[in-house]
């Protein structure tokens, strides 16, 4: 090797001069293209890049100008810009110093981005909201085995649930070939469900990135393959302002890979905080109820008396009961014989025998007066009886029928009193003094 040429120049000469050649021989220039990357450090100044379908260009938009830009620079933004070239000499990186910004409508990938979302929500890819296992048996993590979703997840999940069983299956997360090989991979895992049916949840997830970075994720047969896996799928890719099409098609979405492996597990050191809470809660009850239960035994036993104690009180009641039982048939006794004697005294007093021969006595006196007194009794009853006989004969009609006089009725027994009563051709019924005559009207008389 010989030693190099004393005219060579040194790195930063390059720099210098290639600098000086693109500032002077372009110069001032507009650049239309859309924004991607765009990062606001504290430094106030807007770093981004500007590109379209085949190439990029870095720039750098300084703080005393990024301040005249009136409307807010995003990712996806289609805009014009002002500024020259430039190169920043310690990097060699090329580079645009923009002086000014237009906005020139959404951009490319943006539109499409829009326009791909709209037609799968139509067609209902986007419907997917199962309910994921918690925590997972397995978990299946599709991402970049070098990135940093993969150190963030296994981070979290080793802080908040070391039980956790975690496969990862590396897969690219950026260029062409990553769509492709993540569709490839659900469709192993859910062909490997059958295998292991343990396997129960897969997160597809990597880091935060430009629209262009993260398009792999808006690819359509992706977000086909998420919506018809049968495993249930969550989706964590970007940062929390990132939204991709897998988003929407996956079963549950989280802002970032960390934030998806804190959804996914519980907290052991929560979980052992409650558990020592109840442990408290279930040793205070406890010592709560053996407390109760104590107090409750010494009631007991305090109202509780020897068998012996309790059969001496039943004996002496029952001797009690037998004294008393003894004077009260006694009393009663002695209240029969009393009663007997006067009984016996009574019937001493007054025989039945006598009270029998008076009682005779009186009924053959008043036999021997009854029998005149009927006599009597019944004599003038008869000539009561005579003197009543005398006074109905006296106002009786068949007395007055026993003088030759009749009285007429007619069929239904009614006396007639005059002769406009009858109809000719009637039948009445003649009463006289003795017997009854049936007549015929022949015709009505007035006198």
């Amino acid at each position: 090797m010989s030693p190099p040429d004393a005219s060579a120049l040194s790195v930063s000469d390059v720099n210098r001069r290639a600098k000086q050649t693109l500032e002077r021989d372009i110069g001032e220039l507009w650049v239309e293209g859309e924004l991607s990357g765009v990062s606001r450090p504290g430094s106030g100044h807007v770093y981004f890049t500007l590109k379209d379908a085949r190439a990029q260009l870095r720039c750098a938009l300084f703080r005393t100008r990024a301040r005249f830009v009136a409307s807010p620079m995003r990712d996806g933004d289609r805009v014009k810009v002002r500024g020259r070239l430039s190169i920043f000499e310690p990097r060699g990186d090329y580079q645009l110093i923009v002086e000014a910004v237009q906005a020139a409508g959404l951009g490319d990938l943006l539109a499409a981005f829009e326009r791909l979302k709209a037609r799968l929500a139509d067609e209902g890819v986007f419907a997917n909201a199962r309910a994921l296992p918690y925590p997972p048996r397995h978990l299946l993590v599709l991402t970049s085995p070098t990135g940093a979703a993969i150190r963030d997840v296994l981070a979290v999940l080793a802080a908040r649930w070391p039980l956790a069983q975690v496969t990862l299956i590396p897969v690219p997360v950026q260029g062409r070939e990553a769509a492709p090989a993540l569709i490839s991979a659900l469709g192993m895992l859910n062909r490997q469900q059958a295998l292991d049916p343990n396997r129960d949840v897969i997160l597809v997830t990597r880091g935060g990135g430009s629209l262009e970075d993260l398009w792999a994720f808006n690819d359509e047969h992706l977000a086909r393959a998420i919506f018809h896996s049968r495993l249930p799928v969550m989706s964590a890719v970007g940062h929390e302002v990132d939204v991709t099409l897998a988003d929407f098609a996956a079963d549950v979405r989280s802002p970032t890979p960390s934030a998806a492996a804190e959804q996914l597990v519980p907290d052991r050191r929560e979980l052992q905080g409650r558990l020592a809470m109840l442990a408290a809660r279930l040793e205070r009850a406890q010592l709560g109820r053996l407390e109760r239960d104590a107090q409750r035994l010494d009631h007991l036993r305090a109202r509780l008396r020897h068998p012996r104690d309790a059969l001496e009180r039943q004996r002496a009641r029952l001797d009690q009961l037998h004294g008393r039982l003894i004077r009260a048939i006694e009393e009663r006794l002695a209240a029969e014989r009393r009663r007997e004697t006067h009984l016996a005294r009574r019937l001493s007093a007054h025989p039945p025998a006598r009270q029998l021969a008076q009682a005779t006595q009186r009924l053959e006196g008043a036999r021997t007066r009854l029998a005149p007194a009927m006599q009597r009794e019944l004599a003038r009853h008869r000539e009561r009886f005579a003197g009543l006989a005398r006074e109905l004969q006296a106002v009786s009609p068949l007395s007055v029928l026993g003088r030759g006089y009749a009285i007429l009725e007619d069929e239904r027994g009614q006396v007639i009193r005059r002769s406009q009563d009858t109809r000719p051709g009637q039948t009445l019924t003649a009463r006289l003094g003795e017997g009854r005559l049936k007549l015929e009207v022949k015709r009505r008389l007035k006198r």
